[in-house]
Order: structure tokens, then C-alpha cells, then sequence
């Protein structure tokens, strides 16, 4: 069975850089960092196929905007027939500073509404995932949406990809055993 690497965010090119798309940010430098063999737009999202220490990995960008994230990500768990131990779910996180990176086995939504649907459709928490910093709002003014959907400045952009390509090795560990406590261990410092 594949291990599935799904990337959150919003399709299009005026979300291209924004805080909401660090997820797509993510899969894009993996992407970059393993390569992959082919791709195509099926099951409600881009799909790149790869392999990893001979382990077969696919790479999600979901096409049905942020809100019904849960609806890719469920086609393809069903169509490859993947374990929910064998996902990984890369996310914003707006508590956490610009380009942190954490690893977590499962928990709320904290507002998310891609995870929200998520967990709505998968009926359950329990499944891996990365939160990528976007930093909070710089006000309490500030309606959360707005926050979100706002651009990214170069440095920000090069900082998160700068992170993500330090920890890039998560993803060897997790496809070598699928042991996600190994990675938290490793990489949430």
C-alpha cells in the first residue's frame, strides 16, 4: 500500500501564496526534494507518484478548496485502498510561529476547516499530520479568514520552504516504518 502525503489549500493562482497554501508550499518542496514519477488530476486532486527507499508515495494537492479538503483526501484513502495510519496531513497552523513544524498523531481541528472536514469525513482524529506556522493574526481585529487568505511576502514564502526542506527526512523515516512516533521524536523539537 502507498503512503499518502496530502498537502492542504486552495486551487488557483490568486491563492497561490498565500497563508492558507502553506500545505500546497509543502508538497511542492517535497516534491522537489524527491522527485516523482508521474502526475495526473483525478479523485479531486493534483497526484504525483513517487517512491522513497523503493516505497511507494503519492503526493495530494486537493482541488476542492479548503472547506472540502476531506473529500480528496477520502477518494484517494478509498480508490488505493490506504491504511489512515499510512496518511500524513500537512497543514497552517496559524498558533504557531512563521515556519515552525510540528508533528502531531491526531487532535482537534483548532478552527481548521479543512481538518474540520476531515475529521468529519473520516470520523475520526486519529491520523497523522504537520502544522506548518503562519504566524497569528497581527490584531485581534482581525477576522481569521482575512488572515489567512492574505499573501505572503518573499522572506515569509523562503522561510517556510527553508523549514520544510530541514525536515524534509521525516518522510524516509515514515515510509521506512511507518513509525510516526519516531518522527515526532526526531523532528518536534
Amino acid at each position: 500500500m502507498p503512503k499518502l502525503i496530502i498537502g492542504l489549500g486552495n486551487p488557483g493562482k490568486q491563492y497561490e501564496v498565500t497563508r492558507h497554501n502553506a500545505g500546497f508550499i509543502a508538497i511542492d518542496c517535497l516534491l522537489e526534494r524527491y522527485g516523482f514519477q508521474n502526475s495526473k488530476e483525478d479523485l479531486k486532486a493534483q497526484l504525483f507518484f513517487s517512491s522513497i527507499n523503493g516505497e511507494k508515495v503519492i503526493f495530494a494537492k486537493p482541488q476542492t478548496f479548503m472547506n472540502l479538503s476531506g473529500q480528496a483526501l477520502i477518494a484517494i484513502m478509498n480508490f488505493y485502498k490506504i491504511n489512515i495510519k499510512d496518511i500524513i496531513v500537512i497543514y497552517d497552523d496559524k498558533d504557531l510561529p512563521l515556519a515552525s513544524a510540528r508533528f502531531r498523531e491526531k487532535g482537534s481541528a483548532g478552527g481548521h476547516n479543512g481538518i474540520k472536514n476531515i475529521i468529519a469525513l473520516l470520523g475520526s482524529d486519529q491520523f497523522n499530520r504537520l502544522r506548518i506556522g503562519i504566524d497569528p493574526p497581527p490584531n485581534k481585529e482581525y477576522k481569521i479568514v482575512d488572515w489567512v487568505l492574505s499573501k505572503m511576502n518573499n522572506n515569509e514564502i523562503e522561510s517556510i520552504k527553508q523549514r520544510v526542506n530541514d525536515i524534509s527526512d521525516f518522510l524516509k523515516i515514515f515510509v521506512q516504518d511507518s513509525d510516526f512516533k519516531k518522527v515526532m521524536n526526531m523532528f518536534n523539537k
